[in-house]
């Protein structure tokens, strides 16, 4: 029964995660409250060998429907990578805690510049040179995905967000090229959870399952609804994020 709850948590959010990420606002929850008595490594592990599934499988799709600007961004997913095995060994010396009380206040100022600027994000023109385009993509990538290595929550919504602001793309662009350099973090995470033991392979199988069939799902109404669909889906994702990183930070 444990494993059919978090099989349905994990289609949920793969679901979410392949229009705009924050998958982990839904899987990892319910991973925790399933089984409260194991490690945080484990259910960390665990989540991640099966989010990564959903996204190279939202990826691919992607990529048969959108022109992704590879020029760009597989060096960005290079950079990506790297950075996120950098963040992950530096959250081994630090703490992670005064981010956690700082993320909230930086979601709120996202979301209130998203939701002021009404047309941002619904016309996908790059306005960059490629040198200039791959440089700001690397940077954005090296950033985040640093981030995404040291704490985490809200890695996909902050690319997409940096992919409109800084890039001129619409959301859906942005959302597919996030897909990719998530997908490189996750990599890179999976390598260092899977390296230590943390990672119960026993349910990932089930959780992959259902985290791909969430994933071709919202991949598939994201193609077809467009850039202002996955605009909303962000505005939604982003709201949650607060909630769920303040009350973390101030309550629990």
């Amino acid at each position: 029964m444990d494993a059919v709850i978090v099989s349905l948590a994990s289609l949920l959010a793969g679901f979410v995660d392949s229009i705009v990420g924050g998958g982990g606002l839904i899987l990892l929850p319910a991973l925790f409250a399933t089984y409260p008595a194991a490690l945080p490594g484990d259910l960390l592990g665990t989540n991640k060998s099966a989010a990564i599934w959903g996204t190279g499988v939202a990826t691919a799709q992607y990529a048969r429907r959108v022109r992704i600007r590879w020029q760009a961004m597989l060096p960005a997913a290079l950079v990506s990578f790297i950075g996120a095995f950098a963040g992950a060994w530096v959250v081994t010396l630090i703490s992670a805690e005064i981010l956690r009380k700082f993320l909230p206040a930086i979601l709120i100022a996202l979301l209130a510049y998203t939701l002021a600027r009404k047309d941002l994000g619904r016309v996908h023109a790059p306005r960059l040179a490629p040198d200039r385009e791959r440089l700001a993509a690397c940077t954005i990538g090296g950033v985040i995905g640093f981030y995404d290595g040291f704490f985490g929550p809200g890695t996909g919504s902050f690319l997409v967000f940096l992919f409109v602001r800084f890039l001129g793309y619409d959301f859906l662009n942005a959302s597919v090229s996030a897909k990719l350099l998530n997908l490189s973090t996750n990599a890179s995470a999976l390598i260092l959870f899977a390296a230590k033991g943390h990672v119960w392979w026993h349910l990932t199988l089930w959780l992959a399952l259902a985290n791909v069939i969430g994933s071709v799902l919202g991949a598939r109404l994201a193609l077809r609804h467009g850039a202002g669909f996955v605009r909303g889906i962000f505005i939604v994702v982003v709201g949650a994020l607060i909630l769920k990183t303040g009350y973390d930070a101030f309550v629990r």
